[in-house]
């Protein structure tokens, strides 16, 4: 292992200490770290053995080390898709759930890090397609009604079948990965990672049959918005991204292989599943 960038959450003085370990560890491995200007300015880098700053050959690393919760990781995981690259992820968050350890023992965690001793496991993404553009999510898409406006009216269908339409506040489509968050709170179903296909579940919908779908790897869903006045606001991964005008449609499928996530050796899912969400419960 040769170079590795760095990306850390908004607040510094959390991963201060932890950073000041990361660069340390860095210099025993003989690792290049990369910081981009953001995280040089954020950081208040200066030059040094074994730091970049203000680096502009972030993507030409070997692996990407997160300080920082779910948020940050999805930024890494959303960078470095479609690549090869790990994102080796310390949880400075509330839940953590795609962080790869915790922040205790973080020497001993960098130093596992930069000698590659860790496994790795393929993501799957959600890709969203509208004539202005095309994003990535590597957890959901969520569709939602503006502030202030009336119910949204919203229309799905799939392999040009329409399956439903539905008023509601507004719907999810998640990744198996993505299914932990907001999908969960919706009440829709968990999905173990490395299952094949993406669900769609609705928030505060106005029926009493709207029922979250798990939907097949292959089939294209387009999702409608039926009102005849209102635009719908588009997140991805959380994220404000675009308006959905009234008519129009958004088509939404299921990528594979977009993130590389990297995991202790012999961790799993339902390890995973219960610690963080066990603790949350506790």
């Amino acid at each position: 292992m040769k170079a590795a960038t760095v990306l850390t959450h908004r607040r510094v003085a959390e991963t201060a200490t932890a950073l000041r370990e990361l660069i340390a560890a860095a210099r025993r491995a003989g690792v290049v770290l990369r910081f981009n200007e953001d995280e040089t300015s954020k950081h208040a880098l200066r030059p040094g053995g074994g730091i970049e700053i203000n680096s502009t050959a972030v993507d030409s690393v070997d692996l990407c080390i997160v300080l920082g919760g779910d948020g940050t990781i999805l930024t890494a995981l959303r960078h470095y898709s479609g690549t090869d690259v790990p994102v080796f992820a310390v949880n400075f968050g509330e839940v953590g759930f795609l962080a790869t350890v915790d922040p205790d023992g973080l020497p001993a965690h960098f130093d596992r890090a930069f000698a590659g001793d860790f496994e790795t496991i393929q993501l799957a993404a959600i890709s969203v397609g509208r004539p202005e553009g095309s994003w990535t999510a590597m957890n959901d898409v969520s569709v939602h009604r503006k502030p202030g406006h009336r119910v949204a009216d919203l229309a799905y269908g799939l392999a040009g079948e329409e399956i439903g339409r539905v008023r509601c506040d507004g719907l999810v489509v998640a990744s198996p990965q993505g299914s932990t968050g907001y999908n969960l709170a919706n009440g829709g179903p968990v999905m173990a990672w490395g299952v094949e296909g993406y669900v769609v579940s609705f928030v505060a919908p106005h029926s009493l049959t709207a029922r979250a779908l798990v939907i097949a790897p292959g089939d294209l869903l387009t999702i409608n918005n039926a009102s005849r006045e209102e635009p719908v606001e588009v997140h991805v991964d959380g994220r404000p991204t675009c308006e959905l005008p009234p008519g129009e449609d958004l088509h939404v499928e299921f990528v594979r292989d977009q993130g590389t996530l990297a995991q202790l050796p012999g961790a799993s899912f339902y390890h995973r599943l219960r610690e963080r969400f066990g603790r949350l419960a506790r």
